[in-house]
């Protein structure tokens, strides 16, 4: 079976193409920005990290002592009140998400471009202030689907729109990790409805599926079911999904069924099954592992490892290229809406054990 034109495992199947450099102001300076972020973002040609932003000084003064680049480190006061506008273009935000709101109207009142991380608020009315916030100050707003500038995932992506596993029947997709050994921390911020929204495993894993469906599929949900189960102690007494599992069901009749644990093994897969063959990304989600593809038809056979991939380089770069470029940006507020009002469907469907339109 000849995939190499679906396959691509060197190539991206874009290219930057704007002149210039993005200067982005890094708001929220947790582990994901100082581990992940900043060492993307240091050999970037056309995006670099020039301002921080977080309320602990010691985070601030560690961050411009070890990047270069990042010149000024700032307080949230100090970025709302606008000291050093001027060293920034665009505003990446990787905070709670309760606090991406004000983060964003700030940005958007300053003109800048924003790249928010996902899901784009706690609550979906909290989230349409936010996409409105950039749509009335006219700058661009990207949500950080990182899944959609992943190698291995686009190259799902052309294999189902390219039909070669025939029409898409079903879609299976997991993710989950063990949070506790991750952090230590039972008063995780993950763990807090008041800073991530209603719940723990799908609010901030079962975005993947649900976003990354929608993205091979080029199709929206319109109908949810689930079930959700919490274990409760101390870990797991505040939310309802130490455990979670729902169908989200598409035109034409394809259903996704996803499935998502912040107390499991650490895994994930991604699966689309047609009427003619089968794509399997394994684990798909956690970039910083190889990545496993497999195709199956009629035809025989044939698996493909991609590379462990840097996926906030390639997100970056992509945002960068949009913004320098003044190119469409896919992934934008509108599309990052219609994952928040699946979220929120999803919580709705397992309370009430009822199936919820979309």
């Amino acid at each position: 079976m000849d995939l190499d034109v679906h396959l691509g495992t060197d190539e991206r199947d874009w290219e930057p193409t704007a002149d210039g450099t993005l200067r982005m102001a890094i708001v929220g300076l947790g582990w994901w920005s100082r581990e992940r972020v900043l060492p993307a973002l240091a050999d970037l040609e056309n995006c670099r990290a020039t301002v921080g932003v977080s309320g602990s000084a010691a985070k601030r003064e560690r961050v411009v002592a070890d990047w270069a680049s990042v010149e000024h480190g700032l307080s949230y006061d100090e970025f709302a009140a606008g000291e050093a506008v001027d060293a920034y273009d665009a505003v990446y935000v990787c905070t709670p998400n309760a606090l991406h709101l004000p983060h964003v109207e700030t940005a958007a009142g300053f003109g800048k471009a924003v790249l928010c991380e996902k899901p784009m608020e706690a609550t979906v009315e909290r989230a349409e202030r936010l996409v409105s916030a950039c749509e009335d100050a006219d700058v661009p707003l990207m949500v950080g689907y990182r899944m959609q500038t992943d190698r291995a995932c686009r190259a799902v992506r052309r294999i189902v729109r390219e039909g070669v596993v025939g029409d898409p029947v079903q879609v299976h997709g997991h993710m989950s990790q063990p949070i506790a050994e991750m952090f230590d921390d039972p008063s995780h911020w993950r763990l807090e409805p008041d800073l991530a929204g209603p719940g723990a495993s799908v609010t901030d894993l079962g975005v993947y599926p649900i976003n990354t469906t929608r993205f091979v599929l080029d199709a929206d949900p319109v109908a949810v079911s689930a079930s959700t189960w919490s274990g409760g102690g101390e870990w797991f007494d505040r939310v309802p999904d130490e455990r979670a599992s729902f169908q989200l069901s598409f035109p034409d009749g394809v259903t996704a069924l996803c499935s998502v644990s912040q107390n499991a093994y650490h895994t994930a897969e991604f699966r689309v099954v047609g009427t003619e063959g089968e794509v399997r990304m394994r684990p798909g989600f956690f970039g910083d592992r190889e990545n496993e593809l497999l195709v199956a038809t009629t035809e025989g056979e044939t698996t493909v490892t991609y590379e462990p991939a840097d996926q906030m380089r390639e997100i970056f770069c992509f945002f960068a290229d949009r913004v320098l470029g003044g190119k469409t940006i896919p992934a934008d507020g509108e599309h990052g809406l219609v994952d928040m009002r699946a979220v929120e469907a999803v919580y709705a469907a397992a309370e009430d054990a009822t199936r919820h339109q979309l």
